[in-house]
């Protein structure tokens, strides 16, 4: 048998940003003919009960299906004062994990703020970034920071405060809705999951599906992050989800049978430690219990979803009921997912925050003992 190998430079950016990523196109081929019928059922759902910070609304991209971006001069950047209060909100309803969005590393355009930024004391906005986690951790939450594309020094300046980090891959092609000027790298995507790796950060990444793609570009896109789980072991979870329609994207959303069937590719061409998860405000999560997930990622019970606002939240009772219709236990997590809270990955300031004797630590801690067992009804 003739092996091919799709190189890397098909990828599109993975030269640039010197990713070495290469798929075999016979994986690819078993891949995309993988069915939910292939698929065994998870034996319990997880959450994270988490609380939305979305730091800044500027964003160098584009993209054609984003509402979460704002132009410059509308572009906004929480004060210390509102990330304190909404941890505050967090923590007093017992949620463990400050979610940190922004737009991928805003360009020059921002002047506004920049200025903001300068008033603040930060040249950059991945030392606010620092500041946002150092205000969560003392709020009694643990960070989970999503900033888009990051170099290794922007990566380096806070990841000793996240307790994980994250960006989504959403796919290894090139997508007419990534278009533009300023449009997102897969290569550059995949530099910051590899960078993750070299960090020694447990990491969140994930697809999209509905940007454009064919099933080619989606079992590609998995087995890209099971290639970047092979070298560093890091991937604690990855997230399929579907394109929706909002203000800004009108070109429909996949259909059931296509999400059943790229979730059950995701189950497949994934490591079995590594968790599959559909986000329940924006995937029909019951549809799909029986095709490999075993995650429902955060849900906030004080904040909505700012990045699919028109999409709210689940309430925990609506989440015990996709696992009640799977007939499996619904359980909760940290952000740091079981496997890699120990010495080995977490960083100093996330074990004391974990170990802490506090009522802060004594949750975290009781998270971890709880999620051996079922969620109380």
């Amino acid at each position: 048998m003739v092996v091919r190998h799709r190189p890397a430079d098909v990828i599109p950016g993975a030269e640039a940003y010197d990713v070495d990523v290469t798929i075999d196109d016979d994986a690819i081929e078993r891949l995309v003919s993988v069915t939910p019928a292939d698929i065994d059922a998870a034996d319990e759902l997880s959450y994270c009960r988490n609380v939305f910070v979305p730091l800044t609304t500027a964003c160098r991209y584009t993209c054609t299906y984003c509402t979460y971006y704002d132009p410059p001069g509308q572009a906004d950047l929480m004060t210390p004062e509102e990330i304190r209060e909404t941890c505050q909100r967090g923590a007093d309803a017992g949620c463990t994990e400050a979610l940190f969005t922004f737009g991928d590393d805003p360009d020059d355009r921002y002047t506004e703020m920049y200025d903001q930024l300068a008033a603040l004391g930060h040249e950059t906005i991945h030392e606010y970034l620092r500041q946002a986690c150092e205000i969560a951790l003392e709020e009694g939450l643990l960070p989970h920071a999503n900033p888009g594309d990051q170099t290794r020094e922007q990566m380096a300046t806070v990841a000793d405060l996240n307790a994980s980090m994250g960006v989504m891959l959403e796919t290894t092609a090139d997508v007419q809705a990534h278009g533009g000027p300023r449009a997102k790298n897969p290569g550059q995507r995949l530099a910051t999951i590899r960078t993750a790796g070299e960090l020694g950060v447990p990491f969140t990444t994930g697809i999209l599906v509905g940007l454009g793609e064919d099933w080619r570009d989606r079992a590609e896109s998995i087995l890209a992050i099971r290639e970047m789980h092979d070298r560093y072991g890091h991937v604690q979870e990855v997230i399929v989800q579907p394109v929706v329609e909002n203000e800004r994207w009108q070109n429909g959303s996949p259909d059931l049978a296509t999400m059943r069937r790229v979730t059950a590719m995701a189950r497949s061409g994934l490591p079995e430690e590594v968790s599959v998860q559909v986000p329940p405000n924006l995937a029909p999560a019951r549809d799909l219990t029986d095709c490999g997930i075993d995650d429902l990622g955060g849900v906030s019970p004080v904040t909505v979803d700012h990045i699919n606002p028109e999409y709210e939240w689940p309430a925990l009772q609506e989440l015990r009921a996709v696992a009640d219709s799977a007939s499996v236990p619904l359980t909760e997590r940290l952000p740091v997912y079981e496997r890699f809270a120990d010495d080995e990955w977490l960083s100093p300031p996330i074990r004391e925050a974990i170990g802490a004797d506090t009522a802060a630590g004594e949750r975290f801690r009781s998270v971890l003992e709880r999620g051996e067992n079922p969620v109380d009804a």
